[in-house]
């Protein structure tokens, strides 16, 4: 009867070391505990008081917000120079003298200003610079699908947003009618 062999990989889940024996054998970063900033732990005398300056080393802070966006940015003269080759590529679509862009399809979200503008393009982007559109529009093209900016909160004198602000005075004017 054959004997069916498991991976080595597979063999090895729930060994710690994976047949290397200790840790610090297999570290690969030679005998000085580990990479970066690897062995600072509390109780490691040696660099204390170089770890009590940096103010977060110990402990988590923060988070990240999962309502960033990542700006990917190209210029005027990206689309410029690589035309013909994204037009072969597909691309980019030539309809009634005009280049038909889409940014996003390219990998980018931002339209830049740098470089001159020779040619109509009709560009679809999220994002694009006040001197980026104007360029554009010089040149007979337009910017389109562009997304409205968020208007900045306004603070009052005391620091407070005006909009909760002015909510927390209705609700106390309405508790002193009653």
């Amino acid at each position: 009867m054959v004997i069916y062999k498991r991976r080595k990989s597979s063999r090895q889940r729930g060994s710690k070391t994976h047949g290397w024996g200790a840790m610090k054998k297999h570290r690969g970063s030679g005998n000085k505990g580990g990479a970066g900033m690897g062995g600072t732990g509390k109780k490691g005398d040696s660099k204390k008081p170089s770890i009590w300056a940096i103010p977060h080393y110990f402990g988590k802070y923060g988070f990240i917000s999962k309502n960033t966006v990542t700006i990917m940015p190209t210029n005027i003269s990206y689309i410029e120079e690589k035309l013909p080759l994204l037009v072969s590529q597909g691309h980019v679509k030539q309809e009634t003298g005009k280049y038909v862009v889409v940014l996003e399809d390219l990998g980018f979200n931002k339209l830049l200003s740098n470089g001159n503008v020779t040619k109509k393009f009709v560009i679809t982007a999220p994002y694009a610079s006040q001197k980026a559109i104007e360029k554009i529009k010089q040149a007979g093209g337009e910017v389109t699908g562009l997304l409205p900016k968020k208007e900045k909160k306004q603070k009052t004198d005391d620091g407070r947003d005006k909009a909760k602000a002015a909510k927390a005075d209705e609700a106390d004017n309405d508790a002193g009618k009653e």
